[in-house]
């Protein structure tokens, strides 16, 4: 009898013991859950305060976007992120860049854009080989790189920011929309611009309405086009709508049918975009993206228009870092010196 007590005592004590571990296992368990809960709503914080700017740094004009981050940063005191995109053989050149000159203070993360992810979905074309540079499709991919945020502002590298990037950043996007863009349909009127010979403004001037599954479309070669180089996206509707997906599927129709071509108006980035986006799409204020400053070399806008501008764009064939250009005085102030000595102006007394 001593024996089975002494037994059932010791079972006893392991049974307790063992009740206290599991115990204290529970409550050791939430507090960990809820540490790391505080940090995950710290995090959020952090990032409902910070704006995501998306900017490419392609090798052969890496210069454009160290303008584009230095015009933005220096004009606002909102708290930027800029996401630089490149290739994996610039990496390390765009480090250098940023780390070894005045834009060493900015908040940025380098990206790495994996071209594979275009295999078969690009048609060649001579006409304007530039356009068919991978960096000119990372727009498409943009929840594919950014992952924590809900809003996300994509830029054009042959921009400049004259105003507070804050104000692009509040953008109202329409319910269900997935991005907003500048309507080609604002274009300012003829005493702030002239000689824009061939400029398209239409779906005309993008897509080949010869082709049947273009005509199937139903949308009329007179609608208004839009310009994807400013780009204020909403990361959740992207993905909801499987945006990525149904851009790489037009990509894909043009390999096979070419639906269209650099040799149009707009080059292969913009028409995927004006298929997918057609009829769904929140417009950015005018004055947040002038461009065209790259079509003409002879064209020229009012001094006034240009001081009221928030956004500068050098679309076209003829940039503000080469000659001829226009304008480029205003692009040049941004201008931040490439500490390798690889990227030079190419102005008369420059």
């Amino acid at each position: 009898m001593a024996l089975l007590r002494k037994i059932n005592q010791v079972l006893l004590f392991l049974l307790i013991v063992t009740l206290c571990g599991i115990l204290y296992k529970k409550v050791h368990k939430g507090t960990m859950l809820r540490n790391e809960g505080d940090d995950d709503a710290e995090t959020a914080e952090e990032m409902e305060d910070e704006i995501p700017v998306v900017i490419c740094a392609a090798a052969g004009r890496m210069g454009a976007a160290m303008a584009a981050i230095n015009s933005i940063y220096s004009n606002t005191d909102a708290n930027i992120l800029f996401y630089v995109v490149g290739l994996r053989n610039t990496l390390s050149r765009i480090r250098k860049w940023i780390e070894h000159s005045k834009l060493r203070e900015i908040n940025f993360k380098i990206v790495e854009f994996n071209p594979v992810v275009l295999k078969g979905k690009i048609r060649p074309d001579s006409s304007r080989p530039e356009l068919l540079q991978p960096l000119n499709f990372v727009r498409f991919y943009l929840p594919l790189l950014i992952h924590q945020h809900e809003k996300v502002i994509y830029l054009d590298d042959d921009v400049i920011v004259q105003g507070d990037i804050q104000e692009l950043y509040d953008t109202t996007l329409a319910l269900g929309h997935a991005a907003a863009f500048s309507d080609d349909c604002d274009l300012p009127s003829s005493q702030d611009i002239h000689r824009l010979v061939g400029l398209q403004n239409t779906y005309m001037g993008y897509l080949d309405y010869r082709k049947k599954t273009i005509k199937d479309l139903g949308i009329s070669p007179s609608t208004c086009s839009f310009n994807p180089g400013v780009i204020v996206a909403n990361m959740t509707e992207w993905k909801h709508q499987r945006i990525t997906k149904q851009l790489e599927k037009w990509m894909q129709k043009n390999v096979e049918e070419n639906l269209y071509s650099s040799s149009l108006g707009g080059g292969v980035a913009t028409s995927p975009m004006l298929i997918v986006f057609h009829g769904k799409y929140s417009t950015i204020n005018p004055l947040w993206h002038i461009r065209h400053l790259g079509w003409n070399p002879d064209t020229r806008y009012s001094e006034h228009f240009l001081q009221e501008a928030k956004l500068l764009h050098w679309n076209g064939r003829h940039k503000p870092w080469d000659f001829p250009s226009v304008h480029n005085d205003l692009w040049e102030s941004w201008f931040v010196p490439d500490p390798a000595g690889i990227f030079k102006l190419h102005h008369p007394n420059s």
